[in-house]
């Protein structure tokens, strides 16, 4: 008789959650301040907000398109030499970003190069490491750990890069940011994961694990919802502090805004991440896209105000990337984790997806009406869509007919 057991972490977990939470909070905390450059930037180089929109749909196009094949790499290699590769590309991308003059360099540069390099430096990648090194029952409170560092990094980042702007000048900002990006590089050796564990052979090849995802429909809804999620969270996040000056309040109030969503999403990952070792986690996507209107609708219909800013992104940020250790805790619990960089990479996919058409459209029609106002309803209308797209998904691990407990290891 053969017995069947998970194999054993191979990285302690606290190791594992203080190295990859740190290489989170670098690479989303940098990311997060780019909506601080919009206006900088397209006064002193004389494009219009739809040519900075469109370089920051790119880069969110172009890490979702990397983000399977970074995964992949990931789960077949290990993480370690993907966030190295990453992080160069991420300090590259941001010097270059700092020299272009014109909007295709620009879009290079800001578009494609750094979003090639989030791909390898953020969520698919270090989820993954996790998925292998924290026992099942731990995953979804790990994953949002992470996720909360995430949010830590928005929170302690965006005041720093208003402040680098405002003391040296935006080009001076993206350099300094450019060397602190390299700091992912030492971080990454926290993840270096032995060859056997990285790369070992299991009961199923790529190919045979992308049909069985895309084939199976519980599969299909979470991509659904993580679409809306990207087209609600890159539009807020790049187009609230114009929004915000365009109504008349100052530039600090959409600092304090963008710090606020970090600092609150620090409760609200955490909270669901550890929500979903204890509640069926497609309740959880359904009420957190629910709230996400509401709390839409209640800002656009109150006066707008320091106050109603900073409560509507308080709110907003328990919602922000709440949905990140969820949605990947339910793609571990479903397929397991041999392939979880690569699966995760493709939901990430249709995050980024929604997060090019939130960001652009946003550009696209402020620049044709002079108004955000069509896109905020979108918005609205998408969420109630994502709440619904969730309910049908199915949490049990998928049945390949394999000993029990194998699909979940």
């Amino acid at each position: 008789m053969t017995t069947t057991t998970a194999a054993p972490a191979r990285l302690s977990m606290t190791q594992v959650l203080v190295c990859g939470a740190a290489i989170v909070t670098l690479s989303m905390g940098i990311r997060h301040g780019f909506g601080l450059w919009l206006q900088p930037i397209t006064m002193d180089r004389g494009w219009t907000r739809e040519t900075f929109a469109f370089a920051l749909a790119v880069q969110n196009l172009a890490w979702g398109l990397a983000g399977p094949f970074a995964g992949a790499l990931a789960d077949r290699f290990g993480a370690f030499k993907v966030l190295i590769v990453g992080s160069l590309l991420y300090s590259l991308g941001l010097v270059l970003m700092a020299v272009s003059t014109s909007g295709l360099a620009f879009t290079g540069s800001a578009g494609l190069l750094l979003g090639m390099a989030q791909s390898g430096t953020t969520y698919a990648v270090v989820y993954g490491v996790i998925g292998r090194n924290v026992a099942p029952e731990k995953r979804s409170w790990a994953m949002g750990v992470a996720a909360a560092a995430g949010s830590f990094g928005q929170f302690l980042m965006v005041p720093v890069e208003n402040w680098l702007i405002g003391g040296f000048g935006w080009q001076s900002a993206l350099f300094v940011l450019g060397c602190l990006a390299l700091a992912i590089v030492p971080l990454a050796w926290g993840l270096k994961e032995p060859e056997r564990a990285a790369g070992s052979a299991g009961q199923q090849s790529v190919a045979a694990a992308l049909r069985e995802a895309f084939a199976y429909p519980s599969f299909r809804w979470l991509m659904a919802g993580y679409f809306v999620c990207g087209f609600q969270v890159v539009f807020i996040g790049v187009h609230m502090p114009s929004y915000l000056k365009d109504h008349g309040l100052t530039p600090n109030v959409a600092t304090t805004a963008l710090a606020l969503i970090g600092l609150f999403n620090v409760i609200g990952t955490y909270a669901a991440g550890s929500l979903g070792q204890r509640m069926p986690k497609k309740y959880i996507l359904s009420t957190i896209y629910l709230l996400r209107s509401a709390a839409i609708v209640i800002f656009l219909a109150v006066p707008l105000t320091p106050w109603s800013v900073y409560v509507f992104s308080a709110v907003m940020g328990v919602l922000w990337l709440s949905t990140v250790p969820p949605t990947n805790a339910m793609v571990a619990q479903i397929f397991g984790v041999q392939y979880l960089s690569m699966l995760g990479g493709f939901v990430f996919l249709s995050h980024q997806i929604g997060s090019f058409l939130g960001v652009w459209l946003g550009g696209k029609f402020y620049d044709a009406t002079g108004s955000y106002d069509v896109v905020w309803w979108i918005a609205v209308a998408l969420g109630v869509f994502a709440a619904l797209a969730n309910l049908p998904v199915k949490e049990r691990a998928i049945d390949r007919g394999l000993p029990a407990g194998a699909a979940a290891a």
